[in-house]
């Protein structure tokens, strides 16, 4: 039997896991990419009834949803099985003599990962873990992950992880799994100058609905429609056109923006007479 691609997420140096260590720092490494989050309607492969167990890997429902686009199906398991199921199991499917491997890291589903059908809530904490690591420019950028799991417990963090990724980012919240919500992001008050800019573009502060991150829809300030905990650390609920949902948070390290000027022209940066990130003459010339 042949053995196709390993879904393994990058490793720090030491062979602690980047993606998922104790304080559950995460690393974004290429990202989800945005056609990930556009296959509303993942309940279709069974997983959300049969639960994210090898039986329910087995459906014949999951292979045909799977078979329907591979490359991308097999992009989405990865962040599916990292988000739910906890660091050192995995999960695997075998099709056609290949045998697809993903690995679990932050267990925020432990029901559905244990073999349940999944509750909405651990439904929705990994539809949010999943649109936080939406990335539109494939660049490595490592981010601090906060909230609650589908069981209602606190995603472990530390004090010198909220030193570290000091700069508030943005609120990740909604279903992909229902075939008609998809995922919502907002802005925790990030503001940059306009000489600088982010490699994550999905909660940057912009007008409502705005499509720089499509088919994720961007509602604005978090604090228009989240609660945050009694620390005042994450958002424990959004509440968005009337439903309540179960989001993550999610912080940055300061030395992770970009600035015109640093001579390196950015994917996010554009070339001009300007020293603006969109007209940046230092980094990037003229056009």
């Amino acid at each position: 039997m042949g053995c196709g691609p390993a879904e393994g997420l990058p490793e720090e140096t030491g062979g602690q896991e980047e993606w998922g260590s104790t304080a559950q720092k995460v690393i974004v490494g290429n990202g989800l990419s945005l056609n990930g989050l556009s296959l509303n309607g993942l309940s279709l492969n069974g997983l959300s009834l049969n639960g994210l167990s090898l039986n329910g890997l087995a459906t014949s429902s999951f292979d045909s949803w799977f078979q329907g686009d591979p490359t991308v199906r097999n992009e989405v398991m990865k962040y599916v099985v990292a988000c739910a199921v906890p660091s050192g199991q995995t999960r695997s499917y075998t099709s056609g003599g290949t045998t697809y491997t993903w690995n679990g890291v932050l267990g925020l589903a432990p029901g559905w990962a244990s073999g349940s059908a999944a509750t909405t809530a651990e439904l929705q904490v990994v539809s949010g873990c999943m649109a936080a690591h939406a990335n539109k420019f494939g660049i490595h950028v490592t981010i601090s992950l906060l909230g609650l799991d589908g069981a209602g417990n606190t995603i472990t963090y530390t004090t010198q992880e909220l030193s570290d990724y000091s700069t508030k980012e943005a609120c990740f919240f909604g279903n992909l799994f229902d075939g008609s919500t998809g995922v919502f992001g907002g802005n925790d008050g990030l503001s940059l100058t306009s000489s600088q800019s982010s490699p994550r573009v999905c909660g940057l502060a912009g007008s409502p609905n705005a499509s720089q991150c499509t088919p994720m829809t961007y509602v604005g300030s978090c604090s228009n429609y989240c609660t945050r905990d009694a620390t005042n650390t994450f958002y424990t609920s959004c509440t968005y056109n009337g439903v309540t949902y179960r989001p993550v948070t999610t912080r940055m390290k300061p030395s992770d923006f970009y600035s015109c000027g640093d001579g390196t022209c950015q994917a996010t940066e554009s070339c001009g007479t300007g020293t603006t990130a969109k007209s940046c003459l230092a980094d990037c010339g003229t056009c």
